[in-house]
């Protein structure tokens, strides 16, 4: 096998161990009370995920790996088991919001209000550079911030109306 093809299927196994643990953390919250908002979107992100892993194998799998890209796309499978590690059981691929619990604010959360979100950005651009592919990275860049800024402004939302709920406020009052 290929080095390329060999990163491809390690790659591809990871994201589908995510989705098994963000399925069963989904279910765990849910059954906690949680509830999910903002689920018009999910079909998105899935697909630009999907898209862009296919992608990848299609044009990447027999490239050669270019080895200052593939060292920051290792950098950052590092931030991202931080991102997962810090989030726990409450880690997932939906927006999921459980009532009456803080936000996280460990790990890489006491820097940035959504590390997940920056390391999928950077992975969208380090994989196909770390396999030649520009055009494919500038593409999979520019449709994840397309993506992104949907998801995000959804986020935002889902934890103001959160935070208004704990704090016993009602929705749209100003003080």
């Amino acid at each position: 096998m290929r080095p390329a093809a060999g990163l491809l299927a390690l790659v591809t196994l990871q994201r589908l161990a995510e989705l098994a643990l963000a399925r069963r953390n989904t279910r765990r919250l849910m059954a906690r009370g949680a509830q999910e908002v903002s689920a018009e979107h999910y079909p998105l992100i899935v697909g630009l995920h999907a898209a862009w892993l296919a992608g990848l194998w299609i044009r990447g799998r027999r490239r050669p790996l270019n080895p200052g890209w593939l060292a920051a796309f290792l950098a950052l499978q590092a931030a991202r088991g931080w991102v997962l590690a810090s989030l726990r059981e409450r880690w997932t691929t939906r927006i999921i919001v459980l009532p009456d619990e803080p936000l996280v604010s460990r790990g890489p959360y006491r820097l940035i209000r959504h590390p997940n979100y920056a390391v999928v950005a950077g992975e969208m651009a380090a994989l196909p550079l770390a396999l030649g592919l520009p055009r494919f990275a500038a593409i999979a860049s520019t449709a994840n911030a397309l993506v992104l800024a949907i998801r995000i402004r959804a986020e935002e939302r889902a934890l103001e109306q959160a935070a208004i709920r704990r704090s016993g406020g009602v929705e749209g009052h100003c003080t």
